[in-house]
């Protein structure tokens, strides 16, 4: 006897419905657990202000480490609050008080705690950050903008250098390329190159470039230092390259280690790129050239290694410490003891 109609296509009848039921299915497990996390959501927290609040006393409580863009645990919260309901940190403080969706009550609980659970920098989990008064995509594949170069940035580099006659800046080890992008906004007649040997760092800053519309004067090269780059002179070669040392690293909160070590570890006392980059940064600045060059704190490692290499140290408005400064005139007489410290490793 044939089957019946409704069988006699097995195959696809079968399987459609099948689908519609998992669909079914997944479409209520989605709506349970949704209902769930509401009601496990912190009795009467129902404001911006209070989520602020009930956050910073999370992450006082779990002993969380800060210092990538803010420097306590009210700050943080609020960074994380707002990102999670789309609102910049310049929001009136008359808001701080508007009551939140159920939604967003979820939406930030679910932040709050995996910033306790996994550690991330806050900027990992809201994909922004700020640095010389700009907003910045960030990614866990590079470093959370927080150099405190972003002073001489938004100074476009005065008095260090005329600020007049600066017409190139070479950002090595650029990262998100906040440094050198922000060096293009701030000097709107300045152009600039971003290098890093990361591909997908790389990837990150030409978005901040497209985000920051300075395609036509900030280009973007996939270089270990100097050794791809064109044979180009710059006014200004700034770098924040790798400069913690092993020891130190392994000692470092969970939420440095979440960054990409690419990013940080700069050998076993913290100066392998440091010395690369002093020894070949002469044959690539201008006469009247500088380089700005951070390095933390291997600065006493440094100094102990290269005594007589006159190291200007600088000093900043909003904090900071370890970055230094040496003009091409001063690179070219020390050049013979840097390049052997950069041979001898």
């Amino acid at each position: 006897m044939p089957a019946p109609r409704s069988w006699a296509c097995a195959g696809n009848g079968a399987e459609q419905g099948l689908a519609v039921v998992v669909s079914c299915v997944a479409g209520f497990t989605d709506a349970f657990f949704s209902i769930l996390r509401m009601a496990e959501q912190p009795d009467g927290l129902i404001t911006l202000q209070d989520f602020v609040r009930w956050g910073a006393s999370r992450f006082n409580a779990a002993g969380l480490s800060f210092g990538h863009g803010t420097d306590n645990a009210i700050d943080e919260a609020a960074h994380l609050v707002l990102s999670a309901v789309s609102l910049d940190p310049t929001l009136p403080a008359g808001f701080r008080d508007c009551r939140l969706t159920p939604a967003e009550r979820v939406r930030i609980s679910d932040m709050i705690e995996r910033r306790v659970a996994e550690r991330l920098p806050a900027a990992y989990l809201t994909g922004r950050a700020w640095f010389a008064g700009l907003e910045w995509v960030v990614t866990p594949d590079v470093l959370v903008p927080r150099s405190p170069i972003a002073e001489l940035v938004e100074a476009g580099f005065e008095p260090w250098i005329d600020g007049e006659i600066v017409g190139r800046v070479l950002d090595l080890c650029c990262g998100s390329g906040c440094i050198g992008i922000a060096a293009a906004v701030h000097l709107p007649d300045v152009d600039v190159d971003l290098v890093d040997i990361s591909a997908v760092a790389l990837d990150v800053a030409r978005r901040n470039v497209a985000r920051h519309h300075v395609e036509d004067r900030v280009r973007v090269f996939a270089s270990d230092l100097f050794d791809s780059i064109p044979n180009d002179r710059y006014d200004v070669i700034v770098s924040n390259p790798p400069y913690v040392s092993r020891s130190e690293l392994e000692a470092l909160p969970l939420e440095y280690r979440n960054e990409p070590e690419l990013g940080l570890l700069g050998g076993e006392d913290g100066l392998d790129v440091v010395v690369r980059i002093l020894a070949d940064a002469a044959n690539h600045l201008t006469d009247e050239g500088i380089l700005i060059l951070e390095v933390g704190s291997a600065a006493p490692e440094l100094e102990r290694r290269l005594p007589s290499v006159p190291f200007t140290w600088l000093e900043f408005e909003r904090g900071g410490e370890g970055v230094l400064l040496l003009t091409r005139e001063q690179l070219d007489r020390h050049q013979l003891e840097l390049l052997e410290e950069a041979t001898a490793r």
